[in-house]
């Protein structure tokens, strides 16, 4: 089992930066099992991935659109995940998401609120 919960979001103007972190309360399974990713979704539009890292942090994918402004991260002695967003647009405004993936295990956090405007 496990639970996720973000936070660092908030308003920002385009050019900006935001680190969001994720942090999991895990029982059973051990935090590194876990592919670890950030997806997000705007108003009328479906959700999407933004980066994934895999569970010892040494693989990492970014959506093209996030590439080279997006860094994320894992601390699995401390069971978190982070997503560094410099660089933001208008167009990086959404929920934020983390997931927890294992086989068919799958967790979600609640979101957080990234708005990019000037």
């Amino acid at each position: 089992q496990v639970q996720l919960v973000e936070s660092g979001g908030g308003s920002v103007q385009p050019g900006g930066s935001l680190r969001l972190s994720c942090a999991a309360s895990v029982s059973g399974l051990a935090f590194s099992n876990y592919i670890l990713s950030w997806h997000r979704q705007a108003p009328g539009k479906e959700r999407g991935l933004v980066a994934t890292i895999s569970g010892s942090g040494g693989i990492t994918n970014y959506a093209d659109s996030v590439k080279g402004r997006f860094t994320i991260s894992r601390d699995n002695a401390k069971n978190t995940v982070s997503l560094q967003m410099n660089s933001l647009k208008p167009e990086d405004t959404a929920v934020y998401y983390c997931k927890a993936l294992w086989g068919s295990r799958l967790y979600w956090g609640q979101g957080t609120q990234v708005t990019v405007s000037s």
